[in-house]
């Protein structure tokens, strides 16, 4: 499912991946600057590799040396990243609305759906200001999931989180990942996660 060879570089950070693998949930671990955002931001087109490519279920999108490099909108990502990046002048209801796809295709993720997958209908009429961090985590993920994503990223989501919300949070990632058919790249140095989550992990040294 997962095909990528890059050669990354940020600044004067420089690094080659190469990661080959047809489990549908992967994990990507290390230690803090070892280059696993990068790798997410670059599958998701939010950061251009020097060279290389990436290719989700036979989908090719960056072949540097067959010229293709689909625009990120075009993608079909979602993306959950450390902190929930929510709208704090939205409410609940209105920051999950703002990340449906408005494509004529038929929704694979309802709204009604994502929100009982979620458990998140007593949250609808909530103001962001007045949710836990485990709460405003599950509306990010409800939100990437209403972009009709065709790869979820997930990136390190329980880091900012107390022990007590982690715990709170892991039985929906679970739901996710075993109520929906999609590939999911997650990120994480947490072994205890990472075993709990994810079908094969590739170490970023």
């Amino acid at each position: 499912m997962l095909s990528l060879d890059l050669q990354l570089r940020r600044g004067s950070f420089e690094r080659h991946v190469r990661v080959e693998d047809t489990a549908r949930v992967i994990a990507l671990s290390g230690h803090s600057g070892a280059g696993k955002t990068s790798v997410l931001h670059a599958i998701a087109g939010l950061v251009t590799p020097r060279s290389g490519h990436i290719e989700i279920n036979g989908q090719r999108l960056y072949d540097s040396a067959r010229g293709i490099d689909v625009p990120a909108h075009r993608r079909r990502v979602g993306y959950v990243f450390q902190d929930a990046r929510l709208f704090p002048h939205l409410d609940v209801r209105r920051n999950l609305q703002y990340g449906r796809h408005a494509g004529g295709t038929a929704e694979a993720f309802g709204f009604d759906n994502v929100v009982a997958l979620l458990g998140i209908e007593p949250l609808l009429e909530r103001r962001i200001a007045n949710l836990s961090g485990g709460e405003s985590q599950r509306i990010a993920l409800g939100r990437a999931l209403l972009s009709q994503p065709a790869l979820l990223l997930l990136d390190e989501p329980l880091s900012m989180l107390d022990q007590a919300r982690r715990e709170e949070l892991i039985p929906y990632l679970q739901r996710v990942r075993d109520e929906t058919t999609l590939p999911i790249i997650y990120v994480s140095h947490s072994a205890d996660e990472v075993k709990r989550l994810t079908d094969a992990v590739h170490l970023l040294d």
